[in-house]
Formats: structure tokens, sequence, C-alpha cells
């Protein structure tokens, strides 16, 4: 596994501390992969048809 180093606004970390508080997740840790999986799972169309646009546009009108 990998570590992921981030800065989040301090009202964001309160909101997640305060989750972790109240029992809703064990750490902090675990919140932010939810939400990052939660995140790719729901954006994974939109982000895939991005990247075959922007290969797309490369292939006509790109160089290397």
């Amino acid at each position: 596994m990998k570590t992921l180093n981030t800065q989040i606004p301090d009202q964001l970390y309160n909101r997640v501390t305060t989750l972790v508080k109240d029992g809703w997740f064990p750490d902090e840790n675990e919140i932010i992969f939810e939400a990052i999986h939660r995140f790719i799972d729901s954006h994974s169309g939109a982000l895939m048809e991005k990247y075959i646009r922007d290969d797309v546009e490369w292939g006509l009108h790109g160089s290397e």
C-alpha cells in the first residue's frame, strides 16, 4: 500500500475527525480511502471519456 500526504482545510479536517469521533469510521485514513474510492467509482465514466478525448485530440493535432 502507498502513502499519500496531502493538506486539507481546517474546516474539512474538523468534519473528518468528528465522523471518526462519532464512530462512523475507525480512523482518518479510512474516511479518506472511502472518499477517494467513491469519487473514482462515481466519475470513472467521465474520466475515461476525458482521457479518450485528450488522446484523440493529441492524435489529430499533437506532435512529439
